[in-house]
C-alpha cells in the first residue's frame, strides 16, 4: 500500500497535479442513471408528474428526485394552450431509445443533439449543438439562418472533426434527425441513432437544460451590432461554457472534468 501511495505521489509530481485527483471518482452515477430511466418510464404515462409526484409514485425523496431531474434537465409536460405536436402516422421511434438501458461509461460514448432558436432582429437565428452525456461538454455545433438537414449536419460534421466519432448519438423525432441524408452519415460514421419516444421531450433534456442556461449567458441577441457579432459571442458563450462555467452536477467545467477523467485513466494504465 505504502509502495503504491509512493508511485500515485511520484506520478501527480510528474503530471503536475494533485494526488488526490488520482482517487477522484464521479459520485454515483449508476445510480442516479437508473433512476432517471424510472422517472422517464413513469413520465410516459403520467407526464404532467412534478418531482414531488412522481417521489410519492416511486416512493423516493422528493429531494433526490429533483435533484436527478436537475441533473438531467427532465421536466414534465405542462400543455399550455397550444397541443404538444406528435410525430402523426409514426406508431414508436424511427429508431428505439437507447438511452434507456445504457448508460454514458466514458467521453464521447455517447452524444445528444438538439438545436434551438434565436430572434435577432426580426429574423431567426439557429443554433444545433451537439453534448458528450459523460463529460457535458459540447463537443460540436453549427449556426445557420434555416433549420435544414445541413444545419445538423453541420453540428455532426464539426463534433468529428475534433473528437472521436461516439458509439451513439440521441435526438428528437425531428425531421432532420430522420432525414436519410443525417441517418446515412451516421452510418457512415458507425454512429448508432437514438431518438426519445413521441410525445416525450423530456428524454432529450440534457439540450434543454443547456440552451435554458445558455440564453441566459449569451443575453438579448439585439444588443449584438451585426450579425457576425452576434455569430462571434454565440461561439464565445460556448467557449466558457465549456472552459470556464463550473457545471452544477460536475462541481466544474465540463473541460476541467473531461482532463481528469483522461488523466485518471492514464494513471490507471500505468499502474
Amino acid at each position: 500500500m505504502e509502495s503504491e501511495a509512493s508511485d500515485k505521489k511520484a506520478l501527480a509530481r510528474e503530471l503536475g497535479i494533485s494526488r488526490s485527483l488520482l482517487y477522484y471518482r464521479r459520485k454515483q452515477p449508476d445510480k442516479d442513471w437508473e433512476l432517471k430511466c424510472e422517472i422517464e418510464k413513469v413520465l410516459r404515462e403520467h407526464p404532467a408528474y412534478g418531482h414531488k409526484r412522481l417521489a410519492i409514485h416511486l416512493k423516493i425523496n422528493k429531494k433526490r428526485i429533483l435533484r436527478v431531474m436537475k441533473i438531467f434537465g427532465i421536466k414534465p409536460y405542462r400543455q399550455r394552450g397550444k397541443k404538444y405536436r406528435k410525430n402523426r402516422g409514426k406508431s414508436g421511434s424511427v429508431f428505439p431509445n437507447l438511452l434507456i438501458t445504457t448508460f454514458p461509461a466514458f467521453p464521447n460514448h455517447i452524444w445528444a443533439c438538439d438545436f434551438t432558436h434565436l430572434k435577432f432582429r426580426g429574423k431567426w437565428v439557429y443554433l444545433a449543438t451537439i453534448i458528450d452525456l459523460c463529460t457535458r461538454k459540447i463537443v460540436g455545433f453549427s449556426v445557420l439562418l434555416n433549420h435544414s438537414n445541413q444545419l445538423v449536419i453541420n453540428a455532426l460534421l464539426n463534433a468529428v472533426s475534433k473528437y472521436p466519432a461516439a458509439a451513439i448519438i440521441h435526438s428528437d423525432q425531428g425531421s432532420e434527425y430522420t432525414s436519410a441524408d443525417y441517418a446515412t452519415l451516421c452510418r457512415n460514421l458507425n454512429i448508432a441513432q437514438s431518438m426519445s419516444n413521441p410525445g416525450c421531450p423530456w428524454e432529450n433534456g440534457y439540450q434543454e437544460s443547456f440552451y435554458s442556461q445558455f440564453k441566459i449567458d449569451l443575453g438579448d441577441p439585439d444588443r449584438f451590432n451585426n450579425l457576425g457579432e452576434l455569430v462571434y459571442n454565440i461561439y464565445r458563450t460556448i467557449h466558457v461554457y465549456n472552459n470556464f462555467r463550473i457545471h452544477t452536477s460536475l462541481k466544474m467545467p465540463p473541460a476541467e472534468y473531461s482532463r481528469q477523467y483522461l488523466t485518471k485513466q492514464l494513471v490507471e494504465s500505468v499502474s
